[in-house]
């Protein structure tokens, strides 16, 4: 249901780019259901403007907007990454300029097509940090989001049974990743630096085979063994 509560001007911008995608269209519309001013990024302006008006045409209100990626990436504080891993890098590049002292979340997933359900890391092991290598220390990376289907994000009243694995080398930018987290209505954990990202990456072909095996739409996961965080 449509969540009122916290203004747009209480909360940071977040730019959703690739979400014109099922991902990123599904965690945009939980955050600007949250209250949070949300831009969808994408190559074309107009898919994006397309996919921001049926964000708001759900929540009966005007809480999103579209723009082309580097407008997106250059009106928002904290910018998320939804695209296939083949655009991981060249989007990046394309919104390089903007990214700067911001906070860039990747959610990207290594999959190689069409065996997405074996594990297939790229070279350098996590493809998230390789992001933060090519942005360097004036971008804060966060890896999140990579284990969570797509498939139950634009049901606003489902409770998603998956928790988010939040790893980063700046904790304080890791703490308000996962404050995003809970506003969309998903438990987060802090789970190390962003080397540790590699796991998550990996996790996410796990999650497709368990899904294939037993007919399931949305494997995740569950952090046992630790108090939940707070709903």
């Amino acid at each position: 249901m449509p969540n009122d509560t916290h203004p747009p001007a209480s909360r940071p911008t977040i730019a959703v780019l690739g979400g014109t995608g099922k991902e990123g269209s599904g965690l945009a519309l939980r955050w600007a259901n949250a209250g949070y001013p949300v831009i969808i990024g994408s190559r074309s302006a107009e898919r994006a403007q397309e996919a921001a008006a049926e964000i708001n045409t759900l929540l009966g209100r005007d809480a999103a907007r579209g723009a082309a990626n580097t407008d997106a990436a250059a009106q928002a504080a904290i910018i998320v990454l939804t695209v296939p891993f083949a655009a991981q890098k060249s989007t990046v590049e394309e919104v390089r300029a903007q990214l700067e002292g911001k906070i860039l979340v990747d959610v990207t997933v290594p999959l190689v097509p069409p065996k997405v359900n074996r594990v297939q890391l790229p070279d350098g092991g996590s493809a998230v940090e390789a992001v933060q290598t090519l942005l360097g220390p004036g971008v804060k990376v966060v890896s999140a989001f990579q284990n969570i289907s797509a498939h139950h994000l634009k049901k606003l009243d489902h409770v998603i049974d998956c928790d988010v694995l939040v790893c980063a080398d700046d904790k304080d930018a890791a703490d308000q990743v996962i404050e995003l987290a809970k506003s969309a209505g998903l438990g987060a954990w802090y789970g190390g630096v962003l080397a540790n990202s590699v796991v998550a990456e990996g996790l996410t072909s796990v999650l497709i085979a368990l899904n294939q095996r037993y007919k399931v739409p949305a494997a995740g996961i569950r952090i046992t063994g630790v108090p939940r965080p707070e709903a």
